[in-house]
């Protein structure tokens, strides 16, 4: 646990105990504080009960005592309108914070000299595997590292900070809406996409939130952005403007732009572009490249990601140069940084493959939330039969028509499911329902295509209308693959 200090005594309202609310009541009581917990559910109100907090209907309470309140990123700050704890603070000229800026003030409360690294990430999409990644090259290096934020576990309920470690945090516009102060040593954009438009007021809202990580942003820290769209290109500007340092991730060069020879070799660089090397060696680089998966840093080959077999397609090209920027800023060296890409194992839920069934091979995807994200995927493989369906987002796969040709065939679940076969129209397609319906018709119809091919489920949609999060959907993915017969895989 991290303790948070600063309300020595001090009355601090926490709205919403799902995972995040009660480890920051947890971390605040740590650091002296006297949290005050509520909660819409009865049942959040009695585990905090049972593990001794006090707990205080705050629809009632004297909000003119409370030093902050500390809302769950669950709850809206904003739109469609704000939670009724957020008009009672501001009435009350309370501050409203989250768990990100509680613990950007742990940290900020140790001396300089002391103080731990930190590597945060947001964006619409990628987000979950460059944290993962980021956190696995570290530690395959030898750093002390704590993985955690959006991600698996709540980030003040990662370990206590120590001189040597870093936190490899990632961070939900959500979250970032919350924060005031936080300012890690490397942020990281890695795209901007439509989504939660209904809870920042529109697209420009959006955009604003992911911009936070960088509003306290001083010259000596790093920004990565993703430049593969042209809100990425925004906050490029916007940071130059500032006079910060930046490094841009693309993985879209133009082919005429492309060194056919695949760029300098890290060996020859101190013979062909010695004015170059020391800023290489820092880690310091203007642009880092992907494009048809060659790792370039301003001209210099770094790797060929084709064996890094858990990093298939273009955005998980984009993930690994923002893992090799984060990491080489920090210190990692080249062939520390390369080593951890090729080794990578994958997450569970993006393109994550489950098994196989002769030649056939079942690829969980299930992170594909919107169609952004289904995008990348469907990319990723020449043909596939494509599960997808589900609670659908703005626009549902209408982004996608121009990759319906590399649809074989398409098996639709969940409440999208008659929208998105007429949006197919006449690409081959079939209403199934359910996730066991649909993994049997696809597997059927692609073990009768013969040869090598790809059952995908990514679905372009939230999991809410047939499960409770797109995790329990990949399980429902991969139970339904293994009930077939098909020989599981030990990593994605």
């Amino acid at each position: 646990m991290i303790p948070v200090p600063g309300f020595d005594g001090r009355r601090v309202a926490v709205f919403g105990l799902g995972r995040s609310g009660i480890t920051a009541a947890r971390a605040l009581k740590a650091g002296g504080a006297v949290p005050i917990l509520w909660d819409d559910g009865v049942s959040g109100r009695m585990r905090a009960e049972a593990e001794g907090f006090t707990v205080e209907d705050l629809t009632t309470a004297d909000w003119s005592g409370f030093a902050a309140l500390v809302l769950s990123p669950g709850a809206p700050l904003t739109h469609p309108k704000p939670h009724w704890t957020v008009d009672k603070a501001r009435a009350a000229d309370v501050p409203v914070i989250g768990d990100i800026e509680l613990f950007a003030r742990a940290l900020a409360a140790i001396p300089a000299d002391a103080r731990p690294k930190v590597v945060a990430i947001t964006g619409t999409n990628g987000k979950s595997t460059t944290t993962a990644l980021i956190g696995w090259v570290l530690k395959q290096a030898g750093l002390t590292v704590h993985i955690g934020g959006n991600i698996g576990i709540g980030v003040l309920a990662l370990s206590a900070p120590t001189p040597d470690a870093v936190y490899v945090v990632e961070v939900s516009s959500y979250q970032l809406d919350l924060t005031t102060s936080f300012a890690p040593d490397v942020a990281i954009l890695t795209n901007i996409s439509p989504d939660h438009l209904d809870r920042h007021g529109g697209m420009e809202g959006y955009v604003a939130a992911k911009a936070r990580l960088f509003q306290v942003m001083s010259p000596e820290k790093v920004a990565l952005i993703g430049v593969d769209d042209d809100w990425g290109w925004k906050t490029v500007n916007a940071l130059n403007d500032r006079g910060l340092r930046l490094s841009t991730i693309t993985t879209r060069t133009p082919p005429q732009f492309v060194d056919p020879a695949g760029g300098v070799p890290v060996a020859e660089l101190a013979t062909r572009l010695p004015d170059q090397k020391p800023a290489f060696d820092a880690g310091r680089f203007i642009i880092v490249d992907a494009t048809g998966g060659k790792l370039v840093a301003d001209g210099v080959a770094i790797a060929d990601l084709a064996p890094a077999r858990s990093l298939p397609g273009r955005h998980n090209a984009q993930n690994a140069a923002f893992a090799y920027a984060a990491a080489r800023a920090l210190g990692v060296s080249t062939e520390a940084a390369v080593d951890g890409l090729m080794t990578f194992p994958g997450l569970a839920h993006r393109m994550e493959t489950v098994g196989h069934l002769g030649p056939v091979r079942f690829v969980n995807d299930s992170k594909a939330t919107n169609a952004d994200a289904a995008r990348q995927a469907l990319m990723s493989y020449p043909t596939s039969f494509w599960i997808a369906g589900g609670r659908a987002k703005d626009g549902g796969i209408e982004d996608l028509r121009d990759l319906f040709p590399r649809v074989a065939k398409a098996y639709l679940i969940g409440e999208a499911a008659a929208d998105f076969a007429a949006t197919l129209g006449d690409t081959p397609h079939v209403v199934a329902g359910d996730m066991a319906t649909a993994v049997a018709l696809a597997a059927a119809d692609a073990r009768a295509a013969g040869g090598d091919a790809v059952v995908l489920l990514s679905p372009a949609c939230a999991s809410f209308d047939q499960f409770p999060d797109f995790e329990v959907r990949g399980e429902a993915f991969r139970a339904a693959v293994l009930n077939l017969g098909a020989t599981p895989s030990v990593h994605g």
